[in-house]
């Protein structure tokens, strides 16, 4: 099992708790990346969004690629994963971006790419919002355009949505960057099933991500292509000493209030087409974290990511409240039982 996290760009993850003591500056960021290296995480999500759909739209945000470069300048092993919406980006532009990064990284940059759902945003950034099946279809193009940057040069394309011509991109890439994708409409399945290098889904069931994944590997299988590289899951943790703690902090993050933070609700489901749409409870929590269930004592947390991973999971991204402090708690008490031989750097002692 890998473990990742989520990189915090809007202040916390939970919708319904005001302040959850996590500044939106780089410098929360960088310590939270630095300390993630000691004590046992392999990766962070970065994830895009010009708009706060967490605190609400007018709170504070980071630009999400900005701080994939700084994260790479000043990290040493972790593997950086930026989100990225076709609909705010050209992809030759992208390609060169990527290629830059990973030269700052030393080949440490990966993608998430995502296909967008937030009507609104794209309405106050001037990004391309269009139905749901076309918004798939773009990004392909674009998946295969940065592709074909990074293997050729001169390099054209003339496609539906995007005309490139003997277009030059150098450097390349030292380590051609990994293409995470994620969906659950037939479309985003099936697309993905063609270009994407691994698979990430939001929040779920064991049985879920089981039956999830076998239908993944049987779609590459059909396709005549290679196995996925990885399958990642989204997950809110909560750890305590006794399960009667860890059930009173979900208590206490649950208790739904409507209110600004939940104006992207209503756009997020009406947007997508999910498998399952979460409730407005779960939605307290971004990506579906609580349905994993991580919940508990470091022993029963620990237990419950070793039936994810005998359901074929092998990444985890992670989100905590407040990061840095419950990250610490997981880094410590939580990943030597799952990996015994790994022994955090430090830990205990928070940063």
């Amino acid at each position: 099992m890998r473990f990742g996290y989520w990189t915090p760009l809007f202040g916390g993850w939970l919708r319904n708790v005001e302040n959850e003591h996590m500044p939106v500056t780089f410098d929360y960021v960088k310590r939270l990346a630095q300390r993630a290296e000691r004590i046992g995480f392999d990766l962070t999500l970065v994830p895009e969004l010009n708009l706060n759909d967490i605190k609400g739209t007018a709170a504070p945000s980071l630009e999400a690629w900005a701080l994939a470069a700084g994260i790479a300048a000043t990290t040493e092993r972790l593997e950086i994963m930026a989100a990225m919406r076709p609909g705010y980006h050209l992809p030759a532009v992208t390609a060169k971006q990527a290629a830059t990064i990973d030269d700052i990284s030393g080949g440490r940059f990966t993608f998430n790419v995502v296909s967008a759902w937030w009507a609104e945003e794209a309405k106050q950034y001037g990004g391309i919002f269009s139905e749901h099946d076309d918004r798939y279809r773009r990004t392909a193009e674009f998946v295969e355009i940065m592709k074909g940057l990074w293997r050729e040069t001169p390099y054209s394309f003339h496609g539906e949505y995007y005309d490139v011509e003997n277009a030059h991109l150098e450097p390349k890439p030292r380590v051609t960057p990994r293409i995470y994708a994620g969906g659950e409409s037939e479309a985003g399945k099936s697309s993905i099933t063609r270009y994407a290098d691994a698979y990430v889904t939001h929040g779920g069931t064991v049985e879920e991500l089981r039956t999830k994944i076998a239908e993944m590997k049987q779609r590459r299988v059909d396709a005549g292509l290679p196995p996925f590289e990885a399958f990642g899951m989204a997950a809110y943790v909560i750890v305590r000493e006794t399960e009667e703690e860890a059930q009173a902090e979900l208590a206490r993050i649950t208790d739904v209030q409507h209110g600004k933070a939940y104006e992207s609700y209503q756009d997020f489901i009406s947007k997508s087409q999910l498998e399952h749409v979460p409730s407005l409870e779960d939605y307290s929590v971004s990506n579906r974290g609580l349905r994993p269930g991580f919940v508990g004592t470091p022993a029963q947390v620990a237990a419950r990511i070793r039936e994810f991973e005998d359901a074929g999971v092998d990444t985890l991204l992670l989100q905590f409240s407040p990061q840095l402090e419950e990250m610490d708690r997981f880094g410590e008490q939580v990943i030597p039982l799952v990996r015994p031989s790994v022994v955090p750097a430090g830990a205990g002692t928070v940063s």
